[in-house]
């Protein structure tokens, strides 16, 4: 006998089973263009770049599971088994329709291959849901939120797993064919039922089945569900997806990619775990945030309003919790679709700049001083070249002195008080290695990027300006930053630019390659060392401040447990430093503390924001170990100098 299977055996009233088929499938298809139709509608004009790397991301990190496997590997594997024994059962129901409409195929040997795939996809799904559900509500994983629709969702997709098995199981029972250890599963079921009450009761379970398996597909685009189809495309968008994401001249405010991954964010949590304004107890998560500005832009531009029926959000206030994000990159780097929490925020800020609402008093006049004096920290510019009196340092503004590098010192490095001390290493060093640096002075404008994570476009765009002025006018083609916030404004946010931007680390550790950095006094001290964000996660920078460190005769460097691209932000960048906003504790005294439980007694970091958070941080905390905040710059004229 050759192994087969007759498709709607002991069913009556066909014709049924395809309306409801058509029906579910016109529900599903509606779902689909309602999503497609809002993105098109919330989403500025994108250039796709159709590259063959955006597609092999697409492959790894949606079909693979590449990128949901970081960081939590138990997470990924039980995502896989879900994905997987979905899209095998999804094909084999394809297979069996082809089967039935076009060509029969599904005999013999095929037959037998095809029932242990089946068998195989829903052992799967059944593993990796059941899996699921205790993760989140036996296990209570404290990232995974726990709302109706995490409770339905699941059991909805269990019920059509078990039905299907039980549903193999009591035909195998009845027909008892000589092939049924194929069906493994179903051969297991099997033996619970007796052959005469299973003619009976196959066609009411056939249709439970059924209805189950129908409405949860016409379900899809109303539920989280929807994330299979829209994470690929978030994945791939993420690559592909080169539209101008600060266009003042086009209303729309987000571009496709962010428009796709409101409806891929599956509220993993992810983001959660890793965000250190809600690690500091801030009113602020960026899953929240992403969810609360999914919802309204679905109220706002869809005539169904927000079709996730089962989904009510709880995130409120949005317009001021937005100023507590530190933009630090840190949920880009976890988020399984790619989904920078960040850039929408510091588009949710603009508007809230050009209407005039909801801005924080301090972030207002912080923006007037800026756009007043150049900087946000003194009522002056001509403080702002005080730091180099007694320096001698070439000023290119006012010297005929041609120069190598132009050293742009930045407005925090130039006013603060405690991140003076950088640009007057810094430059020492320069000195003694003999580099032809100068310096711009009382005339050096700010970069920008304050007036840009603030939400104020338009002054970013005017300083930018002036910087590119004034490069061109005294020619100046190398630019070194003591700031990493300048450094990639400069590097990735001005346009056609004609000058090379570095951050300071990477100069020092081209003169250390050049055998120009010579260290003469050990330094016998265990440190470690603080990432800056707008160095590491955003510019990749981790190796050069760490190679220069460990050149330093007499250090001991000890990493922290957050460290790289997974370390923990200072509080200070996205215009915190300049607002003074509440939380259980400061995001810069959790750092200071983690850096205390190394053992190390010096902390050492390249940003001058993160070296006066840091400080401050150390002033209120009783630690055992750090004794002192350094920038490298000092660090290494200690070891060059010792004066």
């Amino acid at each position: 006998m050759i192994p087969y299977r007759e498709i709607f055996w002991q069913i009556k009233s066909i014709w049924l089973f395809y309306v409801l088929a058509v029906v579910s499938t016109g529900i599903f298809i509606y779902g689909i263009v309602a999503h497609i139709r809002l993105w098109k509608k919330v989403s500025s004009k994108s250039d796709i770049s159709h590259t063959k790397y955006a597609v092999k991301k697409a492959i790894l990190d949606a079909l693979l599971g590449r990128r949901i496997l970081q960081g939590d590997i138990q997470s990924g594997i039980m995502h896989l088994l879900i994905f997987w024994g979905f899209i095998l059962l999804f094909i084999g129901t394809t297979l069996l329709a082809a089967h039935d409409y076009l060509v029969s195929f599904l005999k013999g040997r095929n037959y037998l291959i095809f029932s242990a795939l089946m068998e195989i996809g829903g052992g799967l799904l059944f593993t990796g849901i059941a899996w699921a559900i205790i993760r989140r509500y036996i296990q209570r994983i404290p990232r995974l939120e726990r709302r109706l629709e995490d409770a339905l969702v699941p059991l909805w997709l269990l019920l059509v797993v078990i039905s299907g098995f039980l549903l193999e199981g009591i035909r195998l029972a009845y027909q008892q064919p000589p092939w049924s250890e194929w069906s493994f599963i179903g051969h297991g079921i099997a033996s619970f039922f007796k052959q005469a009450g299973s003619h009976d009761i196959y066609p009411y379970l056939w249709w439970i089945h059924a209805g189950v398996s129908l409405t949860f597909i016409a379900g899809i685009p109303y539920t989280k569900l929807f994330h299979a189809l829209s994470a690929p495309a978030s994945i791939y968008l993420h690559e592909a997806s080169s539209g101008d994401s600060f266009d003042l001249e086009d209303e729309s405010v987000f571009n496709l990619h962010e428009s796709v991954f409101f409806d891929a964010c599956m509220r993993c949590g992810r983001c959660v775990d890793v965000c250190p304004s809600t690690g500091a107890g801030e009113p602020f998560a960026p899953r929240d945030f992403i969810q609360a500005i999914r919802h309204e832009l679905w109220m706002g531009n869809s005539s169904l309003g927000d079709i996730r029926f089962l989904l009510n959000p709880v995130e409120n206030n949005i317009e001021e919790k937005i100023w507590f994000c530190t933009t630090c990159r840190a949920c880009l780097e976890v988020c399984p679709v790619y989904g920078a929490t960040f850039d929408v925020v510091v588009k949710k800020r603009i508007d809230a700049v050009e209407d005039g609402t909801n801005v924080p008093k301090l972030m207002n006049q912080t923006l007037e001083k800026l756009f007043k004096y150049d900087n946000p920290w003194e009522s002056s510019k001509k403080k702002r070249g005080a730091w180099a009196d007694g320096l001698d340092i070439t000023e290119i503004t006012r010297s005929n002195h041609e120069v190598d590098i132009c050293y742009f010192v930045g407005c925090t490095t130039s006013f603060d008080d405690t991140a003076v001390n950088i640009a007057r290493s810094l430059s020492k060093i320069l000195k003694i290695a003999g580099v032809n640096f100068g310096i711009l002075g009382k005339k050096e404008p700010c970069c920008g990027d304050i007036a840009k994570r603030m939400g104020e476009l338009g002054l970013s765009l005017e300083q930018m300006e002036k910087c590119i002025n004034i490069f061109d006018e005294h020619n100046i083609k190398d630019v070194v930053t003591s700031s990493p916030h300048c450094f990639h404004t400069f590097k990735n946010e001005y346009e056609n630019i004609e000058f090379r931007a570095r951050h300071y680390t990477l100069l020092l550790y081209e003169l250390l390659s050049q055998g120009k950095l010579k260290f003469k006094n050990e330094i016998n001290a265990k440190v470690t060392y603080h990432d800056p964000c707008y160095l590491g996660r955003y510019n990749r920078i981790f190796d050069e401040p760490r190679k220069i460190i460990t050149s330093i005769p007499g250090l001991t460097l000890i990493e922290m447990k957050h460290n790289r691209e997974n370390s923990l932000c200072c509080g200070g960048g996205g215009g915190r430093m300049w607002q003074e906003l509440g939380g259980d504790t400061k995001m810069s005294n959790v750092r200071i503390r983690e850096a205390d439980e190394t053992g190390a007694e010096i902390i050492i970091t390249a940003c001058p924001l993160c070296r006066i958070m840091l400080e401050d941080a150390k002033k209120t905390e009783e630690l055992k170990n750090i004794r002192q905040v350094m920038d490298i710059n000092e660090l290494i004229l200690e070891s060059i100098d010792g004066n």
